[in-house]
């Protein structure tokens, strides 16, 4: 254990005092001890690789490429995406596929190609097989857009589960995004990414990897068209990135690569080609809609680690509405709980939550409550009593329950890699929802053990049912949060049929996106936290989570009004929308930094309530679609290098382009613009791209655009739906979707498109429907105009 870990380990336990911080540390060699016991040794290994080609075996979609050595079943989906797995792998069992996997393509043939490769022909890809096993992904035009390598096996001597490498080459001009959450970014520059879901114990910065959400899902954005790959295996792995060259019309191009090395499970992986939307759209297909937060979700929430009692909670409410300032919900942390212990209340601070909670509903403000997976192991905790009789608990390989140190003190751990396991935790929620909680926020589920020796999580021997199949912590612990947020969901979906669900989760892997959302974790309180906000966020939205956002102001320390302020503006256009901070930290509510930055928070505030109706149709688009609301500035125009390598603005939705102050002391900034006329939404000035442009940035705001031709739902003055239009350019059209939400329920919203042209001297707004067009059904407001 090194001194990092030493006092990572004294720290985290410092309420319960330095003795129990000592018999932590101790307690972490003595789990180093055991688990290297439970685990098997691997002893001697030999490597394998395929082997020439043997035989093929037509079938539905594609077929079967046996080697020598090894054998590799390619399929083709009826959504265009392409699976391949090698050694008998299928598609299942998968914790990331939302159902069973889609049916192969029956026009998708395998068939002989030259040099003794196969290939499989489908309408929107391409794929060649080698005679040594190498795979191609082409587009319908015959550009290769990915080469993978003939794999590599290590098997041990004595029999066991096989490590593998595989490496692949992508265009020159290739750049990749995405693997989960990573605060560097969102363009992944070269080195290597772990795939192992971890609490880095302090507040992080872009320089740390890995974080809480690792995914083993790149994007690679290239001229040619996108792809995504997915390689669906939940254990340790890295992942080692290197950019391309090309050769100044030399033809002497270096191909990026990358590098795929896993500690086990399956070798298989999906691919998906096409535009990013059509990509992401195939991806959504695949590992299941995005849930839909309630409306008041996408408001202003606001949480503090510390609120201490009911009157504190009363009190910050109050500053909100005293100060006319909006607010939706308030979050709290687990001081909230009798003694740390998840679903408990301490009655003594909190005697009259569910009064509070309904207090504050009837003001539109809600509750939301942490959840951490750990529980107390003590007998008379209702939970413990109740886990111990249903045997919910982890154990270890001996058969014992495994034990670590969270906030309670020493806990146990549900494994929710069992479907009973998951309904008996989400029966728990009912004590939630009877104090008056509206939503839940997952914390400490990567999972966090004070006591574990460098890697704060439980032993790797820690045996999980793993939906029968059994197995340990090494292929469990990617998807312990994964299983946590599916325990909460269903089980809410079960208490509260007729409302929205909402949670969301500091870890989570692919297809988190079904249960919820995540927030971009304890990001360090200073400007490169702020950048890595934006990283993460944009990131996510790639691998498939649209909902997410940072801790506004950052998790630790006291930010200076300048980088709060500038915080909380990119915060108003993120889809999680908190101001949040730990119990050591400088408070976060806006009166707290001067009366300037009061002001400029408010109009911030304002704005976001006002634009509240487009979040909304965001997130039915999300849910729809699978295109996140925050998208990278070359969404719609992926072979535009230049904004390809734009990482500082982002678009938000079609209409919207964003342009964050990242920086201190910054009143003007530079900012890309992608093709298009796009007008400054405050002084209605127009601006012609692609071209950059410098824009004012005071502090009073951050440069926001709207694209000519666009359709925002907006909140007018008096709360009512209206229509806030920009002028088309001269001779062009342009529309915008709108959703009018139904609240909470899960009744299916009506969604309006409209279209806007030109007629003589005026913009004509139409709705346009099965009969025609006609007339929009709220108010329209035209802007743009006097810059025309």
């Amino acid at each position: 254990m090194d001194g990092r870990d030493l006092v990572r380990s004294v720290k985290a336990v410092g309420s319960t005092g330095a003795a129990q911080g000592w018999r932590t540390v101790r307690a972490a060699w003595r789990r180093r001890r055991a688990d290297a016991a439970g685990l098997p040794p691997r002893g001697a290994e030999r490597a394998r690789v395929p082997g020439p080609v043997l035989d093929v075996e037509p079938g539905p979609g594609g077929g079967l490429v046996r080697f020598t050595r090894s054998e590799l079943r390619i399929t083709v989906a009826v959504n265009g995406a392409v699976f391949w797995g090698w050694d008998g792998a299928g598609p299942e069992p998968s914790y990331a596929l939302a159902d069973r996997s889609p049916r192969p393509d029956p026009r998708a043939v395998l068939e002989p190609d030259k040099d003794g490769a196969w290939r499989v022909v489908a309408e929107r890809v391409t794929v060649v097989i080698s005679r040594n096993g190498a795979v191609e992904v082409r587009t319908p035009g015959g550009v290769t857009l990915r080469r993978d390598l003939p794999p590599r096996w290590w098997e041990p001597v004595g029999g066991g589960r096989a490590r593998w490498m595989q490496r692949s080459e992508v265009a020159a001009d290739a750049r990749f995004f995405g693997l989960g959450g990573r605060a560097s970014g969102p363009r992944l520059r070269d080195g290597t990414y772990r795939l192992w879901n971890t609490d880095p114990g302090l507040a992080f910065g872009p320089g740390d990897d890995p974080l809480y959400i690792t995914m083993p899902v790149q994007m690679v954005v290239a001229d040619a068209a996108t792809h995504l790959v997915f390689h669906d295996s939940t254990w340790d792995g890295s992942v080692t990135l290197r950019e391309g060259e090309e050769g100044a019309g030399s033809g002497h191009d270096r191909a990026g690569t990358s590098e795929l090395r896993m500690d086990g499970g399956p070798l298989r992986c999906w691919v998906m080609v096409g535009t990013p939307a059509r990509v992401l759209h195939a991806w959504a297909s695949l590992t299941g809609a995005a849930a839909l937060p309630p409306a008041w979700a996408l408001g202003h929430h606001h949480a503090r680690w510390g609120f201490g009692s009911e009157q504190e909670v009363r009190r910050i409410v109050a500053g909100y509405q005293d100060r006319g300032l909006p607010l939706d919900a308030v979050h709290l942390d687990i001081d909230h709980f009798d003694a740390h212990q998840v679903f408990t209340v301490d009655r003594e601070r909190f005697p009259k939550l569910p009064v509070v909670a309904e207090e504050l509903r009837r003001d539109g403000i809600r509750l939301v409550s942490i959840v951490d997976p750990a529980v107390k192991a003590e007998a008379g905790n209702a939970v413990y009593d109740s886990g111990s009789e249903v045997d919910a608990f982890v154990r270890d390989s001996a058969g014992k329950l495994v034990r670590g140190v969270v906030w309670p003190g020493e806990a146990v751990y549900p494994d929710f890699t069992r479907a009973r396991v998951r309904q008996w935790w989400g029966e728990f929620y009912e004590e939630r929802l009877a104090q008056g909680f509206a939503g839940f926020w997952h914390d400490m589920n990567e999972p966090v053990s004070f006591t574990a020796f460098g890697e704060n999580t439980l032993p790797r021997s820690a045996r999980h049912d793993l939906e029968g199949r059994g197995g340990d912590h090494r292929e469990a612990h990617n998807v312990y949060a994964l299983g946590m947020a599916r325990a909460g969901y269903e089980g809410l979906r079960e208490l509260t049929p007729r409302g929205r669900p909402f949670i969301f989760s500091r870890s989570g892997w692919a297809g988190m996106q079904r249960y919820g959302g995540t927030w971009s974790g304890d990001v360090a309180t200073d400007w490169p936290g702020l950048r890595a906000s934006l990283s993460l966020v944009v990131g996510l939205g790639l691998c498939g989570v649209p909902y997410s956002g940072p801790d506004v102001g950052g998790f630790d320390g006291s930010p200076s009004p300048e980088l709060y302020l500038r915080w909380f503006q990119l915060g108003a256009y993120l889809p999680l929308f908190r101001t949040h901070a730990s119990l050591r930290a400088g408070r976060r509510e806006p009166w707290e930094f001067g009366d300037d930055v009061l002001e400029h928070a408010r109009v911030a505030l304002v704005e976001r309530r006002r634009l509240l109706p487009y979040f909304v149709t965001l997130a039915h688009l999300a849910r729809r679609t699978g295109a996140p609301y925050v998208r990278p500035v070359w969404w719609g125009v992926p072979e535009d290098r230049a904004l390809r390598d734009c990482e500082d603005t982002f678009l938000l939705g079609d209409c919207l382009l964003v342009a964050p102050v990242l920086d201190p002391g910054t009143d003007r900034r530079a900012v890309q613009l992608p093709r298009g006329r796009w007008y400054d939404t405050v002084t209605e000035e127009a601006y012609e791209g692609p071209a950059q442009v410098l824009l004012d940035a005071p502090m009073s705001r951050i440069p926001v655009l709207a694209r000519a031709g666009a359709v925002v739902p907006v909140r007018g003055d008096d709360g009512s739906l209206e229509l806030e239009v920009w002028a088309p350019a001269g001779g062009r059209t342009g529309g915008g979707l709108v959703v009018r939400d139904t609240g909470d329920s899960w009744e299916e919203p009506e969604i309006e498109r409209y279209v806007t042209r030109w007629e003589g001297q005026r913009v004509v707004v139409e709705r346009d429907g099965e009969n025609g067009p006609s007339e929009p059904s709220c108010p329209v407001r035209v802007r743009g105009l006097r810059t025309l």
